[in-house]
C-alpha cells in the first residue's frame, strides 16, 4: 500500500515539474501543437457571382458589341448586350407574321428583340430601341441559335456551285460579309458623340449616324398612320432622315413633318450630298455570304427556304416523327 502511495506522489511530482518547465520556456521555444489539417475551404466558391454569371443561369448570354456589324461604334462606352432564347408565347406571336406586309414583318422582328434582349451601359439600363437597326438581324440570329441549338433546326439554303453541283449551305454568322464605312467618311468619326461630325464647305458641320431601332420604329409608325389616312409618303425623307436623328426619345411625328417641310427648301447639292453620305454609312450584313466550298470561295445569297417565318418556325421537323 505504501508503495502505491509513493508511486502516486512521484507521478504528481513529475507532472508538476513538466508544467513548471513549460511555463519557464521562452515564448519562441514554447511547443505549439499543430492543429489537425481538415483541408482548405475554398471561400471563392461562396463569393458573389458576377452579373454575367447570374445572367447566364437566368438564360441570358452576352453578345460582345465588337462582334456586331456596327462593331459597337455607336454605343456608349461600357455597353453590354445579352440575349436569351425565345419562349413559346413569343414564337407563337411571331408565327402570325404577314410576310406580304413590310410593317408587320418589322413589328414581329422587333417583338423578338424586345422580349429576348437586355442592354446595359455601366449601371444604366438601356432599351432595345438603342440598338442600331443594322445590328438587329445579327441579334435575331443569335437569339435563334439559342432557341434552336439542335443540328436539325439549323437554317440552310440550297446553292449550285461554279461546277453546277448542288450544296446545302448553313446560314452561319461566320460566313457573313458586312458593309464597311469608307475611309473618306471614317475620318469624321467622333469618339465622344459616337457619331460622324462631317465638315462641309457649303453646309457647315453635319452630324450623322446609322439609325437606331427606336428611330426606325417612329418612322414606321408615321408611315402606318399616313397610310390609314391616305396621306402621301415622301420616300426620300425615309431614306435620309433616320441618319440625321441621333435620339429616338422625344422624336415625334411633328419632327418628321417639320423635316419634310425643311427638306423642300434644300438645294439639289445639299440633298445629293446627304443622300450619298447616308448610303456610305451602312454597317449591316450584306445580302450574300462568302463560303468555302472545296478549294473555292463561293458567294451564296442569304435566303430563307420557307420565308422569314422560318427564323423561329423550324424548317425540318422530320427528326421528331416516328
Amino acid at each position: 500500500m505504501q508503495n502505491n502511495e509513493n508511486e502516486n506522489l512521484d507521478l504528481d511530482k513529475q507532472y508538476e515539474n513538466v508544467v513548471k518547465q513549460r511555463e519557464e520556456l521562452p515564448l519562441s521555444e514554447t511547443v505549439i501543437e499543430e492543429p489537425v489539417n481538415l483541408g482548405k475551404v475554398q471561400m471563392d466558391r461562396f463569393a458573389t457571382q458576377k452579373a454575367e454569371d447570374a445572367d447566364f443561369h437566368l438564360g441570358y448570354h452576352p453578345i460582345p458589341v465588337i462582334n456586331l456589324p456596327s462593331g459597337g461604334m455607336f454605343y456608349p462606352e461600357g455597353t453590354e448586350i445579352s440575349i436569351r432564347s425565345a419562349k413559346v408565347a413569343e414564337i407563337r406571336h411571331f408565327s402570325t407574321i404577314d410576310e406580304t406586309n413590310v410593317l408587320d414583318v418589322d413589328e414581329k422582328l422587333n417583338n423578338i428583340v424586345e422580349n429576348c434582349t437586355r442592354v446595359l451601359s455601366g449601371t444604366k439600363k438601356m432599351s432595345y430601341k438603342d440598338l442600331c437597326e443594322e445590328d438587329r438581324f445579327y441579334v435575331i440570329l443569335s437569339i435563334r441559335d439559342l432557341t434552336f441549338p439542335e443540328p436539325e433546326s439549323k437554317l440552310t439554303v440550297d446553292h449550285l456551285d461554279k461546277h453546277g453541283e448542288k450544296h446545302t449551305i448553313e446560314i452561319k454568322k461566320e460566313y457573313f460579309q458586312y458593309f464597311k464605312i469608307p475611309e473618306t467618311l471614317d475620318k469624321y468619326y467622333d469618339m465622344e458623340s459616337k457619331s460622324f461630325l462631317i465638315e462641309t464647305k457649303s453646309f457647315g458641320t453635319i452630324e450623322m449616324k446609322p439609325p437606331t431601332i427606336g428611330v426606325m420604329q417612329k418612322m414606321t409608325a408615321y408611315i402606318r398612320e399616313r397610310q390609314k389616312t391616305g396621306g402621301k409618303i415622301d420616300q426620300s425623307v425615309l431614306q435620309i432622315m433616320p441618319y440625321l436623328v441621333g435620339e429616338w426619345r422625344g422624336f415625334t411625328d411633328n419632327d418628321i413633318f417639320r423635316f419634310e417641310v425643311d427638306m423642300n427648301g434644300w438645294s439639289n447639292k445639299k440633298y445629293s450630298l446627304i443622300y450619298k453620305l447616308a448610303e456610305q454609312m451602312k454597317t449591316g450584313i450584306q445580302p450574300n455570304m462568302l463560303v468555302a466550298i472545296g478549294d473555292d470561295e463561293e458567294v451564296v445569297p442569304i435566303s430563307f427556304r420557307d420565308g422569314i417565318k422560318s427564323l423561329f418556325i423550324v424548317q425540318d421537323f422530320a427528326g421528331e416523327l416516328l
